[in-house]
């Protein structure tokens, strides 16, 4: 007869930074009860044209729907709860998160038209919750985002801790600061396994504190006479207070920029945060302020293409813009990945003569995520008996096992996504089976495989162009001459051009094909596709996506 066993399952967010989605699961063998804690996402890059946001294959646990007691959330940034809204509906589930998040949650649903009101359960701070055999006890820590929680997972067979995503902050400024006693008694009770964050493994030292942060801001703004742009995480809410901080010291007026920047501030103010500042103004009214009394904060840090700050330095914002003085302070640091397009941003403002300031010649941001202090400080209050890393690449996590090795954590474990792992009962975690695990596509408004047509046809399109053919028959099943457009394919000037040698190709292969078969119909619109694309690649090395069409008149 099969014992009650402990899993755990991560189907994102192992071997990976960003796209977070981990599975617990706790009974017999067959007979087992699940949860999801976080449901994230990651940003696709030119490589995918025309997708967004890349979100982890849930299709293993969408098979154990009936079987799934809910989604706990830890916190609130995209990479842990941005597939919620687009993957929930196939789950149906109950989910629970603390008030900031529950908030953010809402509005998810609500863009979507979904009420979600009797499934969100939102969890006050420091408390706990029981599903099934998991007792979850959320437990507050520090990061760059309100109300972070770790989790202090109970089952009879022993307890984990997931951390999440925290640091170590002495001063958050807006927030409480980490739990450490609570740490320590979850400790002190005794922690099988924990599950933890690796993203700044290779940083010495400590993260830093906002508060020090706060104070390098205001000695930068403080000697600057025009206008100051500063571009953030809208999920900072720390810094944005930060920022409204430092204008109100320096006597400049604050303008919010950027959608997700006004929801974050909406979001916060609702949950009792962000009290006794100076109120914003809109855009519009700002342009009617002095050069020097005003300071912008816009979302786009990452010179993100639909951003504020990318509209703004191109003069496409209809009420913000910039000019020769003028002061840009990037306070946040570079997603690996971005560095091409916001580098790109930073040099055309540097050629209208603005100024920039980032974290490459100023104190303007700290990480999130912890330093190796940091974890030195968790290790020794937890004192885990196993420590599995997650939320790292596969060099993030692999350190992560030599730094508890060091710390003399008795057992390490590395898994990458899709592993289930039996953490208890045993003396050590162990990889046990292996999960379907990959990625959902957000193609427009639909969750797609990540080899559907439509991802495909534009990766060609993208790279080879489009080339359409129209056959006009005539009612005696003559072939008129056909119509033929293109887009997207390179054409050589003063040379015989490639749609002349298509046109005496149609006729020539029209002529052995009858259109009154439908049989013979598909082969003759499959032969002048193939040497059509011939002509084409031979022409001009482009091998397009081509449709043809037979139209009769």
């Amino acid at each position: 007869m099969s014992k009650e066993e402990l899993l755990f399952c991560p189907l994102g967010g192992s071997g990976e930074i960003g796209m977070n989605m981990n599975l617990y699961a706790y009974g017999k063998e067959n007979n087992q009860k699940w949860i999801i804690v976080d449901l994230g996402v990651t940003f696709a890059d030119d490589s995918i044209p025309g997708i967004d946001l890349i979100m982890p294959d849930p299709g293993f646990i969408i098979d154990k729907k009936e079987d799934l007691l809910g989604i706990v959330l830890t916190h609130a940034h995209e990479d842990h709860i941005g597939a919620v809204a687009h993957i929930w509906p196939e789950l149906k589930c109950k989910l629970y998160a603390t008030p900031f998040t529950a908030a953010l949650i809402t509005e998810k649903f609500k863009e979507k038209k979904i009420d979600i009101t009797s499934f969100l359960k939102t969890v006050p701070l420091n408390s706990k919750i029981k599903l099934g055999e998991f007792e979850i006890d959320f437990v507050t820590l520090t990061h760059s985002i309100l109300e972070p929680n770790g989790l202090s997972i109970k089952t009879p067979l022993g307890t984990i801790l997931h951390t999440g995503d925290w640091k170590i902050d002495p001063n958050p400024l807006i927030g409480n600061k980490i739990d450490e006693d609570k740490l320590k008694k979850i400790g002190n009770e005794g922690v099988s396994a924990m599950i933890c964050d690796s993203t700044n493994i290779f940083s010495p030292g400590r993260a830093g504190s906002e508060s020090d942060v706060r104070d390098s801001l205001l000695r930068i703004m403080e000697s600057k006479t025009k206008r100051i742009l500063v571009t953030s995480f809208a999920s900072n809410v720390a810094r944005m207070e930060s920022i409204f901080y430092c204008a109100k010291k320096t006597g400049r007026a604050i303008c919010l920029v950027g959608r997700s920047m006004h929801r974050i501030f909406k979001a916060a103010k609702k949950c009792g945060y962000l009290k006794g500042l100076i109120d914003p103004i809109e855009p519009r009214d700002a342009k009617k302020v002095a050069k020097n009394k005003i300071l912008y904060l816009a979302t786009g840090s990452q010179g993100e293409p639909m951003g504020a700050m990318n509209r703004i330095v191109n003069g496409s914002h209809p009420d913000v813009f910039l000019e020769e003085g003028d002061c840009v302070i990037f306070s946040s640091k570079i997603i690996p990945g971005n560095e091409k397009k916001l580098y790109n941003l930073q040099n055309q403002i540097v050629r209208n003569n603005i100024e920039i300031i980032s974290e490459e010649n100023a104190f303007v941001h700290v990480s999130g995520h912890p330093n190796r202090d940091d974890l030195k400080d968790m290790y020794k209050w937890v004192k885990p008996k196993s420590i599995i890393p997650v939320h790292g690449e596969h060099r993030h996590m692999q350190e992560h096992v030599n730094f508890a090795k060091e710390m003399q954590v008795p057992k390490t474990l590395l898994i990458e996504n899709g592993d289930i792992i039996k953490l208890l009962p045993g003396d050590a975690p162990k990889v046990i089976d292996k999960a379907p695990s990959g990625r959902v596509y957000l193609d427009g408004n639909i969750n797609v495989e990540t080899d559907a047509q439509s991802v495909k046809d534009r990766k060609n399109l993208s790279i080879n162009g489009y080339l359409e053919i129209t056959l006009l028959v005539s009612n005696n099943g003559k072939i008129k001459k056909p119509i033929i457009s293109y887009r997207g394919i390179p054409e050589k000037e003063n040379s015989d051009h490639f749609i002349f040698d298509m046109e005496d190709e149609i006729f020539n292969i029209c002529r052995t094909f009858s259109l009154d078969n439908k049989n013979q119909q598909k082969n003759l619109i499959d032969t002048i596709k193939q040497n059509c694309r011939r002509i084409v690649r031979e022409k001009t090395g482009k091998k397009p996506f081509t449709n043809i069409n037979i139209a009769r008149i």
